[in-house]
């Protein structure tokens, strides 16, 4: 599967909002299932592709990102899915993954064509983030198990979506394989 990577979306978070308590109890249900598919993922040599939310930090990189999220509260979401030193870091200001940012370029300089998003959040910068893929003709595969969400009701308005309207493949954790 050289022609596929994995996308984390957003699991370098402080969890200060609003939404933070619904989303942190959604996190710790889903952990288990990101933690096994980046390492299944880094063991197959499948590009890990972190791409975050800068928080408004315009004068941040991802190192200080990271820091700033482990330095918080919820440092037990953060840790166990820490960018290791092959992981590629993209950082975004938007919902989307691919909204002014470089993950476009990336993707084709590696030659990736399908990617598999796992994260946060499901209703949110994963669905708009499954359209753009979408929208660039890019196969993509959303882990149902391993995405984090706010409302759940919504979330799962969102998994039809990117079914239904963006062909995506909305499967468990155990049925995506990688292969190096």
């Amino acid at each position: 599967m050289a022609d596929t990577a994995l996308i984390v979306v957003d699991m370098i978070n402080t969890y200060d909002h609003p939404d933070a308590s619904a989303l942190v109890s959604s996190v710790r249900r889903a952990l288990p299932s990101i933690t096994s598919l980046i390492e299944r993922a880094r063991d197959a040599d499948v590009d890990v592709i972190y791409v975050n939310d800068n928080f408004g930090l315009w004068r941040s990189h991802h190192d200080e990102l990271l820091q700033e999220a482990l330095r918080g509260p919820h440092a037990d979401l953060v840790e166990p899915v820490r960018p290791d030193d092959t992981s590629l870091f993209v950082v975004k200001a938007r919902h989307s993954i691919f909204y002014e940012t470089p993950l476009t370029y990336l993707l084709s300089r590696q030659g990736i064509i399908h990617i598999v998003l796992t994260g946060q959040v499901t209703e949110q910068c994963v669905l708009y983030s499954a359209l753009d893929a979408h929208i660039r003709h890019l196969k993509v595969t959303v882990a149902r198990d391993a995405v984090a969400h706010i409302h759940e009701d919504l979330a799962e308005a969102a998994f039809r979506m990117m079914e239904l309207n963006m062909g995506a493949d909305v499967v468990p954790v155990d049925s995506i394989r990688f292969e190096g």
